[in-house]
């Protein structure tokens, strides 16, 4: 069965506000983006010029299961599409463990399922990046490079970045 990772059903309304905040209330809901409550936000989207961009949450929203059962696959938050951009985004809040291993590989499994099932999608898309964001962590810049092309390649473009500023 196809999946659709751009359903109308999970697609917020287009948002041109200059500064905004992912959340991701951690109850079984999707995530979602937000103007007002800046102490909620897990990731802080920066739009200086105002671009229109769409968020549209996967996690607790779009079914993917796992081929021949009924388990559901592990996927990132949400992402935010404009123009020629894709920005797949995971969101964590956690200040110790193994979070930055499980965002990566919620992040390539995502990415694999794209591929899989919006291969003419992500064709005609030119910038494609996978954040991690963490609350605890809002300034984590050590990512190995040796990491980093590694997931560039087998991601087939997707550039890896760990901070909780996204800048459109």
């Amino acid at each position: 069965m196809s999946v659709d990772f751009f359903s109308a059903t999970c697609k917020e309304p287009v948002q041109t506000s200059e500064l905004f905040g992912i959340c991701d209330d951690q109850d079984g809901d999707k995530a979602y983006t937000d103007i007002c409550k800046a102490e909620k936000w897990i990731a802080t989207v920066k739009n200086k010029n105002q671009v229109k961009v769409t968020f549209i949450a996967i996690d607790h929203c779009i079914t993917v299961l796992k081929e021949g059962t009924n388990d559901m696959e592990s996927t990132c938050d949400g992402m935010l599409t404009f123009e020629d951009h894709i920005f797949l985004v995971e969101l964590k809040k956690q200040r110790k463990g193994g979070w930055l291993s499980e965002a990566k590989g919620q992040l390539e499994n995502t990415i694999n399922l794209l591929h899989e099932h919006q291969r003419p999608v992500l064709h005609g898309i030119r910038y494609k990046k996978a954040f991690v964001c963490n609350r605890k962590h809002p300034n984590f810049k050590t990512i190995d490079n040796e990491l980093s092309k590694k997931f560039f390649k087998e991601s087939n473009g997707f550039r890896l970045d760990v901070q909780a500023e996204i800048v459109i």
